[in-house]
């Protein structure tokens, strides 16, 4: 395969009625290395709205089991992307996911905002960082995989277009960035699991060279000092030799496409294990009162 047939075969492809398709594609194919990164900071980037920072916070799951909260996340989005959400797996993960979140009180715009990121940051990460840039199909198949999601999550206004999200989430980190201690928590303990995944030598700098991937107004929700201009470039460059690299490369043929290896589950999962431990305690106390008989 050439670097560029896969492109070819995506445009040939509906972006509304393959959007499922198409996305499933970029994410393990094209650019799945991109794609996780992009997703890694889109979800961190939620930390610094108070009122998800502080929940995520509250619950415990990052300080006390970061590893598991991430890999949960990520093999349910996984389900939902590469079944489709009409697949029997696909709605399986979805119900999963509105169960994890049906036990608290989440407002449906801070629902959307984190939809948008998924939208947003990927883009604006390949069109930084990516071996090469997102056809403007590619750019609405996401965004409509995206759609069905929050779809799925049963979510209201949810913006119809790549344009319409982006404005809604810069208009949303502009109007609830701001920063709390609990958001601040959550971040640390995130930075911290990013530097875990290598060497111990090397994990320090590995959490400070997150840093200089964030915007200025991110850093300041987390109460993060400012970097450096010239490590800020440093780690742009670095990136974008990557992409030249990875641009002169072979193309991933379909019969390697990644998936996540979770260091959670090393015997494999079921969509019904996923989840924070306390959401399993809490479904089980449910099951056994709905089995209890009620006296008449």
């Amino acid at each position: 395969m050439r670097r560029f047939d896969r492109l070819e075969r995506i445009l040939q492809l509906d972006p509304d009625r393959d959007c499922e398709e198409i996305y499933r594609l970029l994410a393990e194919c094209e650019f799945p290395w991109d794609i996780t990164k992009a997703l890694e900071f889109a979800l961190f980037r939620t930390y610094a709205v108070p009122s998800i920072g502080r929940l995520l916070d509250r619950t415990g799951e990052f300080t006390h089991a970061a590893q598991k909260r991430y890999d949960d996340t990520v093999l349910i989005l996984f389900e939902i992307f590469h079944w489709g959400t009409e697949s029997d797996r696909g709605r399986q993960a979805l119900e999963q996911l509105n169960a994890i979140h049906g036990r608290f009180r989440i407002s449906n715009e801070d629902y959307v905002y984190t939809l948008s990121t998924f939208v947003v940051t990927p883009v604006r990460w390949i069109g930084q960082f990516g071996w090469r840039k997102l056809h403007p199909r590619e750019v609405r198949a996401l965004t409509n995989t995206m759609r069905r999601l929050g779809e799925g999550m049963k979510l209201s206004g949810i913006p119809e277009t790549y344009a319409d999200f982006e404005r809604f989430f810069d208009d949303y980190e502009r109007e609830h960035f701001t920063f709390d201690a609990g958001g601040r928590r959550v971040a640390d303990a995130t930075l911290e699991l990013f530097g875990a995944w290598y060497p111990s030598l090397l994990s320090p700098a590995v959490a400070r060279a997150a840093r200089f991937l964030m915007e200025p107004h991110l850093l300041t929700a987390f109460g993060f000092p400012q970097v450096a201009g010239v490590g800020r470039k440093a780690a742009e460059a670095a990136l974008k030799v990557r992409a030249g690299l990875v641009r002169m490369g072979p193309a991933r043929p379909d019969s390697r496409p990644v998936a996540p290896d979770p260091l959670s589950y090393p015997d494999g999962y079921e969509i019904a294990d996923l989840g924070p431990d306390s959401f399993h305690r809490y479904q089980a106390k449910r099951r056994a009162k709905q089995a209890c008989p009620v006296a008449t």
